[in-house]
This record gives C-alpha cells, sequence and structure tokens, in this order.
C-alpha cells in the first residue's frame, strides 16, 4: 500500500506510533500529524499514577522531541482539530478550514471519557482523567482540600485512587460492583485489589450507583447518602471517537469504533483508510475475531501494524492483547482475549505473589499476574496457541 501523501488523525500513542513504524520500515511518503493538544505527543499511563503521585513532571512525559520529528520528516500540527474527512476527494479537514491533501487517512483519534446520563455530571467541576490538562485540573483542585471522590472500580480509577491517597487524599472509591473488577479478574484478584486499596487508607463504596452529582462536588449514591469531595472524578468508562468515519460513510461497531481488518483497513469504498487505537475495532488473526482494546501497549502495536500495512502491504494484528496497571507499590499484569471466561484458578505463593490463569472451552483466554513475569510471558504463549492453562 502506497501513498503520497499520509495525514494522521491524532497525536496519541496510536497515531505516533503508525508515523514511527511507517519511517522504520522505509516509507517515504508525506506524513502529517494533526493533533489536537498543543503538546508533542506524550505518554498517558502516568496521568494517574506518577504525575498525580508528584514523582514526575509534565515536562518528562513527550515520547519524541522535536528533533526526532525533523529527523524523520513527520509534520506534526499541534492544537490542530479535525473536522472531516473526505476518503472519496483525499482530504482532511481542519477546524481552520485548512484543506489538508490526503492519498491515504488514518484514524488515531483515540476515545472520550464517559459521563454517565444523571444529574450534575457534566457539571464543568466534575472531573474526568484522559488528558494532561485533565490531570493537572485534578491536582489544582486539590490544593484547596484533600477529599475526592472516585467513582469507577476499573484500572483508571483504582490507579487514580491509590495515587491520590499516596498523596495525602482522604478518597472513597465509589463502584458498582461488589470489588473492584470482580467481573474482569474473578474473586481473588478482586480481593487483593481491595486489600491494597484498603491499606492505603481507601474508602470503598462497593455495589453502589452514582445518583446525582450536585454542584460539582458534592455526590449522591442511590442509597441517598452523600460524600463531599474538593475533587470529584469520573472512572467510567471511554468513548471511542468514531464520528469522523461515520460521517464519512465508514462501517462502525454499535459502539461506534471503526472495524478494520487485521492490517489495520477500515471497510471503505476507497480503500485509503485506517484506523489504530482506541478508536479501531480490529480483527486480531490470532485469535479469529475482532477486538475492541484500550490500552496503551495495543495502541503503540497497532501503529506498528498500521505502519507496516502502509510501507509494505503486509501488516498483520496477531499479538494478544495486554497491558500492566499499578496500584500503589504493587503491579499487575494482564494478558486477555478480553471478551470472557469460564473458569479461574489462582496459584498463590507465600510472598505474596500470585497467578490466576482463565480458561474457556478447555483453551487458555487470560492470564493475571503479580510479580510472576515468568507466568505472564508463558500465559500469553498459552493464549495464542489455544492450549490448556498449566
Amino acid at each position: 500500500m502506497s501513498a503520497e501523501r499520509i495525514v494522521i488523525v491524532g497525536a496519541g500513542p496510536a497515531g505516533l506510533s503508525t508515523a514511527r513504524a511507517y519511517r522504520a520500515c522505509g516509507g517515504e511518503a508525506e506524513v502529517t500529524l494533526v493533533g489536537e493538544e498543543p503538546l508533542l505527543p506524550y505518554r498517558r499511563p502516568p496521568l494517574t499514577k506518577e504525575l498525580v503521585r508528584g514523582e514526575l513532571g509534565a515536562h518528562e512525559l513527550a515520547i519524541e522531541t522535536e528533533d526526532w520529528f525533523a529527523a524523520n520528516d513527520v509534520k506534526l500540527l499541534r492544537g490542530a482539530r479535525v473536522t472531516s474527512i473526505a476518503p472519496e476527494e483525499g482530504v482532511v479537514t481542519l477546524e481552520s478550514y485548512v484543506r489538508l491533501p490526503a492519498e491515504t487517512i488514518v484514524l488515531a483519534a483515540g476515545s472520550r471519557p464517559a459521563r454517565p446520563p444523571i444529574a450534575g455530571a457534566e457539571h464543568p467541576d466534575v472531573h474526568t482523567i484522559r488528558t494532561l490538562a485533565d490531570s493537572e485540573r485534578v491536582i489544582a483542585a486539590l490544593d484547596s482540600g484533600q477529599r475526592a471522590v472516585v467513582v469507577g472500580t476499573g484500572f483508571i480509577g483504582c490507579e487514580l485512587a491509590a495515587s491520590l491517597a499516596l498523596r495525602g487524599v482522604a478518597v472513597t472509591l465509589i463502584g458498582q460492583e461488589r470489588l473492584p473488577q470482580l467481573a474482569r479478574l474473578g474473586e481473588l484478584a478482586a480481593r487483593r485489589i481491595a486489600a491494597w486499596l484498603a491499606e492505603l487508607g481507601v474508602e470503598l463504596r462497593g455495589e453502589s450507583s452514582l445518583a446525582a452529582v450536585h454542584e460539582g462536588r458534592i455526590v449522591e449514591l442511590d442509597d441517598k447518602s452523600r460524600h463531599d469531595a474538593c475533587a470529584v472524578i469520573l472512572a467510567t468508562g471511554v468513548h471511542p471517537r468514531g464520528e469522523l468515519a461515520q460521517a464519512s460513510g465508514i462501517q462502525t461497531s454499535d459502539a461506534g469504533a471503526v472495524i478494520v481488518d487485521a492490517a489495520m483497513r477500515a471497510r471503505s469504498a476507497h480503500g485509503n483508510v485506517l484506523a489504530v487505537g482506541d478508536v479501531a475495532c480490529a480483527f486480531n488473526a490470532c485469535a479469529g475475531r475482532h477486538l475492541r482494546v484500550e490500552h496503551w501497549g495495543d495502541a503503540l502495536g497497532h501503529g506498528e501494524v498500521a505502519g507496516r500495512t502502509l510501507a509494505h502491504g503486509d501488516g498483520c494484528w496477531e499479538e494478544v492483547p495486554g497491558f500492566w496497571s499499578t496500584i500503589g507499590a504493587h503491579t499487575l499484569k494482564y494478558a486477555a482475549w478480553g471478551d470472557g471466561f469460564e473458569d479461574a484458578r489462582t496459584v498463590s505463593a507465600p510472598d505474596g505473589s500470585f497467578t490466576v490463569w482463565y480458561e474457556r472451552d478447555g483453551a487458555t483466554v487470560g492470564v493475571l499476574t503479580h510479580e510472576r513475569d515468568e507466568d505472564y510471558e508463558r500465559g500469553r504463549e498459552l493464549i495464542a496457541a489455544g492450549e490448556p492453562a498449566p
């Protein structure tokens, strides 16, 4: 697949990875990377961890320097928002009405935080975490007090709650499940996470639903209880930013993600659109089905596949999705197809390390480890091979 001009919409990990991989594979077309934020592409995992804890400064987050873009002849447009794409014309239009010629368009627009449909959730003082500016606003809000409410017990919510507690903030973590990540990870892992949070002083309110947020700082639950905070942060999932694709007639999933094949090519009448990262629902050649993943490492992997597809036409996504999550001082490593399991079996050691093996129909479909790196690597191999857990 060759092109004279490539425009990548989105300067996050997937978009930058696409440009890097394309150049590494010898691609010589003109490449323009369009980012909405006025910043160099930066690492997002620290936004709920090291940055919040004060262990890392904003200036340390950049993935590449200005010099890299110059040396690799990649044009970076910062603070630029794309309002439409026209694959049939080969044009990407910016909010400034500038029209960028593009024989090939790569959608890497990512996702946006989901806000629950309740009264007060859209209040400007109710926070979400997706960008550097989001994290900085949370930190600034806590300068006036030391109490926070985090809504959502997924990995982002747990990471953020732990980091805020380490910062000395009194944190209440609210979730609909009895224990954090219970449905995804099973009983033992959920209990471990809950215990780690409790050790840090996080108050966990499980089996609770958000009813309303008042004045941007008072959370009301379904049991009518109220919790005041200097900062209310929603960690209630994300929605793929597939609007550009939908408006141009490109096929998307029910959730709004762009449906792509294993080479990251979208189902476009003109065959000149790719999609990567959170905005994509990609076919995984090893799994034999489409998967939607929202992990940093997989966004980078999508970009590597897309870059090879652009340069040589033979990119293929076949890696088992996986990521790491750090909750306080504890790191979890998780790899899985992500669409459920039948059985979970835990192997624990006296030193606190453990592995959870997930199976379905006799095949390994996931692995979760804490301080057992060899099991994590072995687990990825077993998942890819469809073999039973040890």
